[in-house]
């Protein structure tokens, strides 16, 4: 079997590591946006011909969705850490925040999770098994962490699932907006409007 006109075994050998790709894709995205990102592009960045990578990915959809997957990982790691840091349950859940809020308009992450969402109308199902993994672990971390300051007395006695959905919810509708430019909201305008959100409901 060959990849873009080059047998499997060679192609396999000269691949530069799975994660460089990913890497790139993510640096191509920060300083080109999503229009920037082509296979052929990548592919002349990390020394592939698109043929390869699309040995490698089967598609651009499975690159994006892969390239998600790695960049999620990565603040899945920083976000436990920062969870799991002694102190009041509010402040790490104004961390929570502070790390799910877009830095501003066309934040990378943000702008690949756009894509990826835009992408899953025909998605199948694997898919959006692995997509809902990256929303279920966001889920689970701010239940666990809501559970915590209701058990010691921090926030209302709340359901912390249905709270954590809530939140989320509000977070993504005011994220979207300040991703995609939007005039009239930045990222200080979310943090005070979510803020003031958890003040009135979750505060005691």
């Amino acid at each position: 079997m060959v990849a873009g006109g080059v047998p499997v075994r060679a192609a396999r050998k000269n691949a530069p590591p799975r994660e460089d790709v990913l890497v790139a894709a993510m640096a191509t995205i920060a300083e080109r946006g999503l229009e920037g990102l082509t296979m052929a592009g990548l592919g002349r960045q990390v020394g592939m011909s698109s043929g390869h990578l699309l040995y490698y990915f089967g598609s651009k959809d499975e690159l994006l969705l892969q390239t998600l997957e790695w960049s999620e990982a990565a603040l899945g790691t920083e976000r436990r850490a920062l969870l799991a840091r002694r102190g009041p349950a509010r402040e790490r859940v104004q961390a929570y925040v502070d790390l799910y809020v877009p830095d501003g308009a066309r934040d990378p992450h943000w702008t690949l999770w756009l894509e990826v969402w835009n992408r899953s109308q025909n998605a199948g199902p694997q898919e959006r098994e692995r997509q809902g993994a990256i929303e279920g672990a966001w889920h689970r971390d701010l239940v666990a962490l809501l559970a915590e300051g209701i058990s010691r007395g921090e926030f209302r006695p709340v359901d912390p699932d249905r709270f954590a959905a809530r939140l989320r919810a509000l977070l993504d509708g005011f994220s979207i907006q300040v991703a995609v430019g939007l005039p009239g909201i930045g990222r200080e305008d979310i943090l005070e409007h979510v803020g003031e959100f958890l003040a009135e409901t979750l505060a005691l």
